[in-house]
């Protein structure tokens, strides 16, 4: 797996290969930036996961996760952690890996 300085090279390179659409966290599934389709945590797998740990304030850490759906979109989402972390389901807590 690729180690990246910052969240800005992570996505630039996701992108050059392929990642190009944008998911937003919703509670229990994810959803494509511009579309209304909701995508459940079954129809969708983690293929890379970047994980970036602010240096002094903890609403700079993030995670970058590189997804593709069972219909073939690629795509990003990015995701705080941490004390500002929003509240989600068990099923996406189990998809994304979160404790």
């Amino acid at each position: 797996m690729k180690v990246y300085d910052t969240v800005t090279d992570a996505l630039n390179d996701l992108r050059q290969r392929g990642y190009t659409k944008d998911f937003n966290l919703l509670f229990d599934c994810i959803q494509c930036t511009g579309e209304d389709t909701r995508i459940q945590p079954s129809d969708f797998d983690i293929t890379e996961t970047y994980r970036f740990e602010g240096d002094t304030d903890p609403g700079d850490e993030d995670i970058v996760y590189a997804l593709e759906t069972k219909d073939g979109r690629k795509g990003v989402l990015m995701h705080g952690y941490g004390t500002y972390a929003e509240d989600i389901s068990e099923d996406m807590v189990r998809k994304l890996g979160r404790k």
